[in-house]
């Protein structure tokens, strides 16, 4: 969230914790402040997004960068956004890697690592979100952190229970029904049927849904019933 597009409010009733762009890859400390409001107005829990300074590509290109460089990144906006959430009287509850940079660090345990000391070393309470089964997980483990094992309702997988390349065409989920199935299974079922029809394991805490999706809030209100509907209790990870 906080990435100029205009679903935020209406997503926020949905969902348990926002990840809110910190001024690189989108936003600016305007859109950063009135998306941390609209959580603390909703009782969402609050999380940092980091990307890469890429405005122009929204961070959803790859950059070779060094793990040092990396943790510079990382630091920096968290520190945009902690600046942000102390005015706001907001505590800061998590941080989640966006686009480009979430994909390689769930595959470069360098990157992981990385990522991982850069939020352990600024607030080792922060919850760190990744990939499920991911190196961003191990990594933040072993540094002793509180992790959240991610899926997406909006995002199709491949057989190693990495996401879909973007450049590929069956990368987003367009249906409302395919979506909610997908839920129901990744939660229920701890696991997510890939493009080939293979069955993944997947370790579930938190399910992810990207505001800028077309379909963004019809997903978010089908699937927040369908959990009370199925008895699944939402909360903070």
């Amino acid at each position: 969230m906080g990435e100029g597009f205009p679903n935020d409010e209406l997503l926020m009733p949905f969902i348990s914790s926002a990840n809110i762009a910190c001024g690189f890859h989108a936003g600016d400390e305007e859109t950063m402040a009135t998306t941390v409001r609209l959580a603390l107005l909703y009782n969402v829990a609050v999380g940092a997004h980091p990307g890469f300074d890429d405005r122009p590509n929204f961070g959803r290109l790859e950059h070779s960068l060094s793990p040092g460089e990396i943790y510079q990144l990382f630091t920096t906006q968290l520190q945009k956004m902690n600046a942000v959430c102390t005015r706001e009287d907001a505590p800061m509850h998590h941080v989640k890697p966006h686009g480009a940079l979430y994909n390689m660090a769930a595959k470069n345990v360098l990157l992981a690592n990385a990522i991982a000391r850069a939020v352990f070393d600024f607030n080792p309470l922060l919850t760190l979100y990744g990939l499920s089964g991911s190196h961003s997980i191990s990594e933040a483990k072993k540094l002793g952190m509180q992790t959240a094992a991610e899926v997406f309702a909006d995002r199709t997988y491949q057989d190693d229970g990495s996401l879909t390349a973007r450049t590929n065409e069956n990368a987003m989920i367009t249906s409302g029904e395919t979506s909610l199935q997908e839920v129901l299974q990744m939660i229920n079922q701890q696991s997510v049927t890939s493009v080939n029809g293979k069955l993944v394991p997947l370790d579930v805490q938190t399910v992810c849904l990207h505001c800028d999706g077309a379909h963004a809030v019809t997903f978010a209100s089908s699937i927040h019933s369908a959990l009370k509907a199925h008895a699944i209790e939402m909360h903070r990870p």
